[in-house]
């Protein structure tokens, strides 16, 4: 099937959200620009990758001093609208890419497929693929709310850090008893 590259240079909106119980949530996100609008689905550990690596991104530009002291200095886009409606998933993402050009954070969010590999050369076919070109203050703005959706889940055990549901759990640092 030949490859659909939704692109979006550049990108008005880029967020994160999570719908459902914590310990039951679905993550999502979505891009939007003037002519397109994509939700994909990705996983809450790829969610905590992706701001992480971000973070790292901007010490690297500021020590690099790789951009221009507007742009590291301006206020992170906050942005706490839900998601747009309809919710329904492009793809599931698998792989994710992350380069700086000139002034942009180029993203490259490829569709999960069986070989971990980015196919961006390939056009014509593999899984499919979307391009978000993004201010620093953009991805400011989605670290932020990443790390609150991620955060907004179950609390983790004091004693062994898995996730307590709202019925407690087995620890198995206090030897399988319930916390």
């Amino acid at each position: 099937m030949p490859r659909i590259i939704y692109r979006h240079q550049p990108a008005s909106r880029f967020i994160v959200s999570a719908i459902g119980e914590p310990g039951q949530r679905e993550f999502f996100m979505q891009v939007k620009s003037e002519n397109n609008f994509n939700t994909v689905a990705i996983d809450k550990g790829q969610v905590i990758a992706l701001a992480e690596r971000f973070e790292e991104l901007i010490r690297e530009l500021r020590r690099g001093k790789l951009a221009t002291p507007e742009d590291l200095t301006a206020p992170a886009v906050q942005d706490d609208e839900p998601l747009d409606l309809p919710i329904e998933s492009d793809f599931t993402v698998g792989v994710i890419s992350i380069t700086w050009e000139n002034e942009y954070v180029v993203v490259n969010m490829q569709a999960a497929s069986q070989d971990n590999e980015l196919l961006i050369d390939d056009i014509d076919y593999g899984p499919d693929l979307i391009v978000a070109n993004l201010k620093i203050n953009q991805i400011k703005g989605f670290c932020d709310r990443a790390n609150n959706v991620v955060n907004a889940g179950r609390p983790a055990c004091p004693f062994c850090a898995l996730p307590v549901d709202p019925l407690g759990h087995l620890c198995p640092r206090a030897n399988g008893y319930r916390r």
